[in-house]
């Protein structure tokens, strides 16, 4: 159930597409019914945001008329499937597969109707109480404001995700009635209902609560984004990643790093990033979408941003930031650079506070690429002014913009315009595999 608007949140996104760790909070619910081995899923989405669940099945809640209303707006797209049905709130992120799997284990086992997940947070706050039969089953769902002073110190509370056998769940959404002015319908009710005609309903008690906190505050948000990136860092350390200081470490769960990586304070890293083994990225770096080789140094306050590419051993350095950027095998950005659209070669150096101008001469061309070879020294403040090309073992005079191609081998710069000496590193230092 996604149907839910931002009020509570204060906010004009819908709750339920509130960004978390990379990902849409639903999409964390979706991914743990996916995981879970969940044979069809449909999001029950408001029309203002059913549109923004590509790939998904989507069923649309015209109007917010309550839970029981969401699991009956699924109703039509549901109709004639067998088995159990999985009632999920769109608002709970940190859930896991491994709790979904016990919770349709109990379900199964105990043969019901239907079934709760119960949780004991350590504020029960307004949840509804579970109230329990004398066999351990459900006897009733008391929402706090009816509740008894003896049912509200029950510790045992409804998370408002259940299980239904199909051919029991969709007859009782009938038989829902309002129980306030706005015509609301709640499915706790069916759980009543049940009990009522006789059937069985059990319960699971979630063993870790904060796996079935819903979120309705960004207090709450925050709570839960950083339990979240705790259990992505400590499945990183597992496998063999050193996280200097985890509290600190921020990594998006699509992030993929290999074992003996060293990860220090203070490192964002988001989206589809990956770290090859011996790499050594922070302190105060930010990595979107970037691929980082084997042995590599980043940092320390480095940004690379999507599209970079850090061949094995090379290095981006202090206040270096990166886009659309491959740099080659051992080629170091060691500090005060920006490098944008560009392709490095092989054991090149660029020195300090060097720029690829790479915004468009002309309104509405593409960006310009910058194309330095393999081998080249390039000099302090340099400026490449895109397209240009540097041939391989050129090297670049200190203080120069290069607005045209050096060839290899050739010495490029001398402000205040451009000359190029060619031939010139070959003939001082001779070619590099002329050696010996």
């Amino acid at each position: 159930m996604a149907g839910g608007l931002g009020t509570r949140l204060k906010s004009a996104t819908p709750k339920h597409l509130h960004p978390l760790l990379g990902r849409r909070m639903v999409d964390w619910v979706i991914g743990a019914a996916r995981g879970a081995g969940v044979d069809r899923l449909v999001v029950v989405a408001s029309p203002d945001t059913a549109s923004r669940f590509d790939g998904l099945e989507v069923a649309v809640q015209q109007t917010p008329l309550g839970t029981g209303d969401a699991v009956r707006a699924a109703r039509e797209a549901l109709a004639g499937g067998q088995g159990d049905v999985l009632v999920l709130n769109g608002d709970v992120p940190a859930l896991t597969s491994e709790l979904l799997e016990a919770l349709v284990a109990t379900h199964r086992v105990a043969g019901a109707a239907g079934t709760v997940l119960s949780f004991e947070p350590p504020d029960v706050r307004s949840y509804g109480r579970i109230v329990r039969d004398s066999a351990g089953g459900l006897a009733r769902i008391v929402e706090a404001g009816d509740a008894t002073p003896a049912e509200l110190a029950v510790r045992e509370v409804n998370s408002g995700i259940y299980v239904f056998r199909a051919e029991k769940l969709w007859p009782l959404l009938d038989r829902l009635e309002p129980h306030n002015a706005q015509g609301e319908l709640y499915v706790t009710d069916t759980l009543g209902l049940l009990v009522g005609d006789g059937e069985p309903v059990a319960v699971h008690t979630a063993p870790v609560p904060f796996e079935v906190e819903g979120i309705n505050t960004r207090v709450e948000l925050a709570a839960v984004t950083a339990a979240l990136r705790d259990r992505i860092n400590e499945r990183h350390m597992l496998a063999g990643v050193t996280i200097v200081d985890p509290a600190s470490t921020w990594i998006e769960d699509d992030v993929e790093i290999e074992a003996d990586v060293t990860i220090h304070p203070f490192t964002v890293l988001r989206g589809a990033t990956t770290i090859a083994t011996g790499a050594e990225v922070g302190p105060h770096v930010v990595a979107i979408d970037a691929e980082i080789g084997a042995d590599v140094t980043v940092g320390p306050f480095a940004y690379l941003r999507a599209g970079t590419v850090l061949g094995e051993g090379a290095k981006a350095g202090t206040f270096v930031e990166l886009k659309q950027a491959r740099i080659g095998a051992r080629t170091k950005v060691p500090h005060l650079s920006y490098i944008g659209d560009a392709e490095i070669g092989e054991d090149t150096n660029i020195a300090a506070g060097n720029i690829t101008a790479n915004f468009p001469h002309e309104q509405g061309k593409p960006k310009g690429t910058t194309r330095i070879g393999s081998n080249v020294r390039t000099g302090v403040d340099n400026t490449f002014d895109a397209p240009v090309s540097i041939g391989d073992d050129a090297w670049i005079a200190a203080g120069s913009v290069i607005t045209e191609d050096v060839p290899p081998g050739s010495l490029a710069g001398f402000p205040p315009h451009q000359e190029t000496k060619e031939g010139w590193v070959y003939e001082k230092h001779g070619k590099p595999d002329d050696a010996g």
